[in-house]
């Protein structure tokens, strides 16, 4: 007998000949988009880049062009660097680019796979999508939910006033409260509500399991097949630990909404929604449960990340916040706080809001899409099975599109002496074609709001209307915040330091008002 360790040495060593052996007798001499060289047999292994991936991905834009390709291990992928290609691929061929990969690690193994984000496309991908175009797929829909986004941002100015040293957490608190309103009818707690830790958790975990070139288990797929406790399998532990943590998220606030209708108690909701007056078949009732978690994860994380750029904008570049608290000024005036009914009477705060959307990236290679068949694109090969990324991150700071990319300018957005605004950041950053974000419409003017655009314009314009949000002075000294972010397919700005201050007297008693539903 074996040794059990020996054993599958020897089942990955047989693996990877056996992908080596392949690769020999099946070399292509079709023309692929350039790209760095790669080894002979493993390709460009060691290329893909585990943090900020986007940043290597912008050089190969600068190297060789708008589409750049690596290969590992026989996996093509191919890195989009401009607006334009990922148009012509992702949105005008739609059929052909709107597919998924399968992701061992977050989809099979930490088991995120039946999530909308990674669902191939197909029947279930097109019954989810449909459960969300039911309930919000239209600006009358999405209005529905707008008294939620006020009250719950009245409520956030709240507690910052009290405690602002502690933005970061009250800025995921609301977004957790809004979203769990309205995808499960869940009223938070004020204080370390569970639902939200836990959509903290599993959101993290999602960003980095999804991660491009973050374990090698999505490089070669068999070492999902290797125990737990086997030389370099740590992997397995942590799919087996967030595992659960994606379940729970799942299943627990589902399981809320059906014990509140049970009871005759629960409130609207996109869930309560879905389920009144039905009788669901085990699918559907599976399909229910998952398009309710897609909303609640994807609105959990993403905005947290653009509201808290949004002060960090405020505290770096104090001009163009004195512009927007002039305009709100003016239009709203001192005695009521601004409300969605203002929206198209503040363009200055408009654009400020889209400048957020452009200057800090939210997802920025978004989740690859995968090839369904092969194309021809530009002259090159793209073959049939190749990963695509989008490097969002750098269409939003390509110099050749935004003027002066790392200077947060808003006006670049408003009519100037004739000139055009530049190209809207929102139909870029919410990603392309038939895997757009959730909650979002394409178009993303005035008169088709989503989610996550019209909870962070409520935010912002309720803040810069009531606080001052500058530098800390420490010792005398003022303390400039350092622009960074996070890697992982979510990135957020890095903690960092602003004093928060109310404008007024007026401004105090503004935020001091009840805020109930």
């Amino acid at each position: 007998m074996l040794i059990p360790n020996v054993t599958w040495l020897d089942l990955c060593l047989a693996g990877i000949g056996a992908y080596l052996v392949k690769q020999v007798f099946n070399k292509n001499p079709t023309s692929y988009p350039p790209g760095p060289r790669g080894w002979p047999l493993v390709g460009n292994i060691q290329a893909i880049p585990q943090i900020k991936p986007w940043l290597t991905i912008a050089e190969w834009g600068k190297k060789y062009g708008a589409i750049s390709h690596v290969e590992v291990l026989g996996q093509h992928i191919i890195a989009l660097n401009s607006v334009k290609s990922a148009m012509d691929m992702l949105d005008k061929k739609g059929t052909m680019y709107s597919d998924r990969p399968v992701m061992p690690m977050a989809g099979e193994l930490v088991g995120w796979k039946h999530s909308l984000a990674l669902l191939p496309h197909g029947d279930r991908f097109r019954q989810q999508r449909k459960n969300m175009h039911r309930i919000m797929g239209n600006r009358a829909a999405l209005n529905v939910y707008h008294p939620v986004e006020e009250i719950e941002t009245r409520r956030f100015l709240k507690r910052v006033f009290s405690n602002p040293e502690q933005l970061q957490a009250h800025v995921r608190h609301t977004a957790g409260a809004i979203i769990l309103r309205i995808s499960h009818g869940y009223e938070v707690k004020e204080n370390n509500d569970p639902f939200i830790d836990l959509a903290e958790r599993a959101v993290d975990q999602f960003s980095q399991c999804t991660a491009p070139g973050a374990f090698m288990v999505d490089i070669m797929p068999f070492l999902a097949n290797v125990p737990e406790w086997f030389p370099g399998a740590g992997f397995k532990r942590l799919a087996r630990e967030w595992s659960k943590t994606r379940e729970d998220m799942v299943v627990t606030p589902y399981k809320f909404v059906k014990d509140q209708m049970a009871a005759g108690i629960a409130p609207t909701s996109f869930t309560s929604n879905l389920l009144k007056g039905r009788t669901l078949s085990a699918e559907e009732d599976d399909l229910v449960m998952w398009s309710a978690a897609s909303l609640y994860a994807a609105g959990s994380d993403t905005t947290v990340s653009t509201i808290y750029s949004s002060f960090l904008a405020m505290t770096l570049f104090p001009d163009v916040q004195k512009k927007a608290q002039a305009e709100i000024d003016a239009v709203v005036g001192p005695d009521r706080l601004p409300s969605f009914a203002d929206r198209d009477s503040l363009p200055y705060t408009e654009a400020l809001v889209k400048e957020v959307f452009r200057w800090s990236v939210v997802i920025p290679t978004g989740v690859p899409h995968r090839v369904t068949e092969d194309d021809i694109y530009d002259g090159y090969h793209i073959p049939k099975g190749s990963l695509v990324i989008p490097n969002i991150w750098f269409m939003l700071n390509d110099p050749r599109t935004y003027g002066n990319p790392s200077q947060f300018n808003p006006e670049r957005f408003l009519d100037n002496n004739g000139k055009d605004p530049e190209l809207e950041p929102r139909t870029i950053c919410f990603g392309f074609g038939r895997r757009i974000c959730p909650g979002t419409l394409k178009s993303c003017s005035t008169n088709s709001l989503h989610l996550a655009d019209a909870s962070v314009w409520i935010s912002t314009a309720m803040s810069l209307a009531v606080f001052d949000i500058s530098k800390v002075v420490e010792k005398g000294v003022e303390i400039t915040p350092e622009v960074d972010h996070t890697s992982g397919t979510i990135s957020h700005p890095k903690p960092f330091k602003c004093s928060i201050k109310p404008r007024s007297t007026t401004a105090i008693a503004l935020i001091q008002q009840d805020a109930n539903y």
